[in-house]
């Protein structure tokens, strides 16, 4: 699919030149860079607009991702760069190092209102990762400066993943991201996660596994003794696996297990906060009040780094007294042209119903997703909101699952190529069972979910015949 005009900028260069400097200087992140070569290019965007990427060479894709779960109002908005504009001619860049500056305190008090329970104080970071690092950091010093001296263990579910600094790689549960880098922070233990497709235990009774599964957070605070334990940190959608959702009263049995030994429930919604689920945060959308929320991503649509820990009131009192101080912060954190742009974004959530167009059709969205079932490779749909994810299998009875080599060649090998072939950029994902992901922007109707639906079907219906002969 070409773009209606030609996005190979003889100014930026041709794409083969783009991709031989990329190749030769830019060090792409979580990427096997060998293997590029001046035959395998590297993939180079050059333009966004609406829910739409253009590559160097021409061609076209719907973004079925959202860039990274990050870009939420499309691309290209003059309204969102307007903003940003007038912010650097106001006030290009200010530390909340002691000081203050209006559009931080603006964006504070905004995102307090919006938050669930007595969340209203907000900590900025740059990002995802280093909100996670901050809330661990915070929830430490919480217990500490309430005289429980031995609380430094954050619990975090099998698979997950919080973030790649050396803090949060240690919540994070995909041993591919942390096996180069032990020994790791300690204090970082896990728990079974919610997929309830392969569950053993309660395997017929959704609500009873939830509540097991629930139950396994207990025991292992039990086991580790509560005196130790500072937070619980979980996702309310979990990413990394293949979007697994919480069954019926697992946040609240959760809620009350953190309640019951004095451990701080962070919830990490760097992906699901801000409209993502179809509420602001995941709270709002299974009925539970966390003690500190993480988040990034979507705050600003993607055109501004910056990330913030929300706390509640009880956790955020022992701070405000005498010469206490919370030594932690980021040059970056709450750049003044970063708060312009959030505050942008949600202004616009509020004016274009954004919300309410996810609310609207994430029926629609799961429907046309579980229309795939029919096909032999497809053994799950999951997820909520603008997140879903479908799981491929080897044998659908059996819910074997495609490994090691084989799954490598179905996703590398005949998966991502042939989506990038029809137009769709979205994620593949190996690092739990086979899962591809979609997370579109939240201004996707449903011809855009027509789409996907049937490229997809398109995709795994030729990758099954191709394994047949294969």
């Amino acid at each position: 699919m070409k773009a209606p005009d030609n996005s190979e900028d003889s100014t930026v260069g041709t794409s083969h030149d783009l991709s031989e400097r990329a190749r030769r200087h830019l060090w792409l992140e979580v990427t096997r860079m060998g293997s590029f070569s001046q035959t395998n290019e590297i993939p180079v965007i050059v333009r966004g607009e609406g829910a739409y990427l253009w590559d160097a060479k021409g061609n076209r894709y719907f973004d079925g991702l959202s860039a990274l779960y990050t870009n939420q109002l499309g691309y290209g908005r003059p309204d969102i760069a307007d903003v940003a504009a007038r912010q650097i001619l106001e006030l290009s860049y200010f530390p909340l190092w002691t000081y203050a500056h209006p559009r931080a305190i603006e964006l504070a008090e905004k995102i307090a209102s919006l938050a669930p329970g007595d969340l209203n104080r907000v900590f900025f970071s740059t990002g995802g990762g280093d909100a996670v690092e901050t809330a661990w950091k915070l929830a430490r010093q919480y217990h500490r400066l309430r005289g429980d001296m031995d609380r430094y263990k954050i619990i975090s579910r099998n698979i997950a993943y919080h973030g790649t600094t050396m803090g949060a790689l240690a919540i994070t549960s995909v041993d591919a991201y942390r096996e180069n880098f032990q020994p790791l922070t300690p204090g970082g233990i896990k728990v079974t996660n919610t997929d309830f497709y392969h569950a053993v235990e309660f395997a017929d009774d959704h609500k009873a596994f939830g509540l097991w599964s629930a139950g396994q957070i207990e025991a292992t605070i039990v086991r580790e003794g509560p005196e130790s334990v500072a937070a619980v940190i979980l996702e309310p959608v979990q990413n990394a696996g293949g979007c697994f959702t919480p069954p019926p009263g697992y946040w609240q049995e959760v809620r009350a297990i953190c309640d019951r030994y004095g451990v701080l429930l962070i919830s990490d919604e760097v992906i699901c906060a801000f409209g993502r689920l179809g509420t602001w945060f995941g709270g709002q959308k299974y009925d539970y009040v966390p003690d500190i929320i993480c988040c990034a991503k979507g705050i600003t649509s993607g055109y501004s780094p910056l990330g913030a820990i929300i706390v509640s009131d009880r956790v955020a009192e022992p701070f405000m007294h005498g010469d206490t101080t919370f030594s932690h912060g980021f040059t970056y954190a709450g750049h003044p042209v970063s708060c312009a742009v959030a505050l942008k974004c949600i202004e616009i959530f509020e004016d274009e119903h954004i919300l309410e167009n996810v609310r609207d059709n994430e029926e629609y969205f799961e429907a046309s997703l579980e229309s795939l079932l029919d096909l032999p490779i497809v053994g799950d749909v999951r997820g909520a909101g603008y997140f879903w994810g479908i799981e491929l299998v080897k044998d659908k009875e059996k819910k074997e699952a495609f490994v090691g080599d084989e799954a490598h060649y179905l996703l590398r090998n005949y998966v991502v190529p042939e989506m990038f072939r029809r137009g769709l950029y979205c994620r593949v994902d190996d690092r739990g069972e086979t899962v591809v992901q979609l997370a579109p922007p939240l201004i996707s109707t449903r011809a855009d979910i027509d789409f996907m639906a049937g490229t997809l079907r398109e995709v795994f219906d030729g990758a099954h015949r191709h394994l047949l002969k294969a």
